[in-house]
């Protein structure tokens, strides 16, 4: 797999985590807390630069979708942490509350997932890129 596809497979996720998250809140009125929003301020950019990077063939695309993606994956995996804490509350909203669950995964589960493909999607580009020649 060349790194085209990587980055056509990122951009993928990166989409269908954008519009769930805003089905979430839009469609079932669900509320995002803190954590959610921070996760989302990190995953909405990545919907632009791996689509930019997708129409130009930018090979250098991880330098600017990795310092987004680790600190969202960071983030997620803390809300993720956070839930499991009994009694745990944030400044904004119910962090540590499961508002929802998709195949067993809570909303922060599901955001922790993207980032993890799209941060091994990165990784993966990188080296294809790196070896391709031209």
């Amino acid at each position: 797999m060349d790194g085209r596809r990587v980055v056509v497979g990122s951009l993928l996720v990166a989409t269908v985590a954008t519009a769930g998250s805003l089905y979430y809140s839009l469609g079932l009125g669900l509320y995002p807390c803190e954590l959610c929003w921070y996760q989302r301020i990190l995953m909405y950019p990545l919907v632009v630069v791996l689509g930019y990077a997708r129409l130009t063939d930018w090979p250098d695309v991880h330098r600017v979708v990795l310092p987004l993606a680790m600190p969202g994956l960071a983030v997620a995996l803390y809300h993720s942490y956070f839930q499991l804490q009994p009694a745990a509350a944030c400044s904004v909203g119910g962090c540590g509350g499961v508002q929802l669950r998709v195949l067993g995964l809570s909303i922060p589960n599901q955001s922790a997932l993207a980032f993890a493909l799209i941060v091994a999607g990165m990784g993966l580009a990188w080296r294809r890129y790196r070896r391709s020649p031209g």
